[in-house]
């Protein structure tokens, strides 16, 4: 077996809570000479840019976790003055972009996988069938945290139970309706054009969701679908404020129905990304 193949039959064979519950603890591990590797470790690894984050110091981080969830210094991801900008929610590179075609969403060449089956709900999905859609991928040398593409209400989240395959680019081309199987948290909107929404996806070793409404979402991992309604508690987001973030990385997806606009036609897969980057525009503006 190729080592390529090897890594793919792992994702199907390795107890993928497990490991990310052994990951789990092993990043609030306050123990100083372990979480200074760690930090050490992925910042060397990936060449992290630690000019941008708010604070340099390995010592001033509790434990991995908070390094890796770590805030910039102010004015570091600035955004377009224009009232018509889409803002991209994460840090990262462009997994796929483009329009949601009979309902399908593009995850890698070859691979689709439907709205409704993300969302978990057809009439919720119906909302977006000739909209468009945004996937960025957090890889560990990015900043972690996850803001809103556009002014909103939350209205409801969807807590989805799944799989937790890993998130690379290996696995996103190969393994059939990834990010429709693995557990992720459903976030529903409603803007000044209509509802939008925010799906933050779950994945090997890096499973942990929070949102600044709920505090940590994942873990503990479902066992079935939990839905939270929100209308009416008053949860409005200005675009650009941060909603939540991944403790560890993974995959945030932005689905737009047709009558709030599109993505910018011209963004392309692997194109590196940047919190605030304006990535589409509202429509009639």
């Amino acid at each position: 077996m190729s080592h390529s193949g090897l890594k793919l039959a792992l994702q199907y064979i390795l107890p993928h809570r497990f490991l990310s519950r052994l990951v789990l603890w092993g990043t609030r591990w306050t123990f100083a000479p372990w979480k200074n590797f760690l930090i050490g470790r992925i910042v060397r690894s990936y060449r992290v840019d630690l000019d941008e984050a708010e604070t340099a110091d390995f010592a001033a981080y509790r434990h991995f976790n908070a390094f890796f969830t770590r805030a910039l210094k102010p004015g570091m991801r600035p955004q377009p003055a224009d009232a018509d900008a889409i803002l991209c929610p994460a840090d990262g590179r462009i997994s796929q972009s483009g329009p949601i075609l009979a309902g399908r969403i593009l995850q890698a060449k070859g691979q689709t996988f439907s709205a409704a089956e993300l969302l978990t709900d057809a009439d919720a999905a119906s909302a977006y069938a000739d909209g468009s859609f945004l996937t960025v991928y957090l890889s560990p040398r990015d900043y972690h945290r996850v803001h809103m593409p556009l002014a909103g209400e939350l209205v409801e989240t969807v807590h989805v139970p799944g799989r937790l395959f890993s998130v690379a680019p290996f696995a996103v081309a190969a393994i059939p309706r990834l990010f429709a199987r693995n557990e992720r948290l459903v976030c529903h909107f409603r803007g000044e054009h209509g509802p939008f929404a925010v799906v933050l996806v779950g994945a090997m070793l890096v499973s942990g969701i929070e949102t600044v409404w709920g505090g940590v979402e994942v873990p503990p991992y479902a066992s079935t679908i939990t839905r939270r309604d929100w209308r009416g508690r008053g949860i409005r987001l200005a675009r650009g404020a941060e909603l939540g973030r991944f403790n560890m990385g993974s995959t945030a997806i932005v689905l737009l129905p047709l009558q709030a606009g599109r993505f910018d036609p011209h963004l392309r897969a692997e194109q590196p990304v940047r919190v605030g980057e304006r990535v589409g525009s509202l429509a009639g503006r």
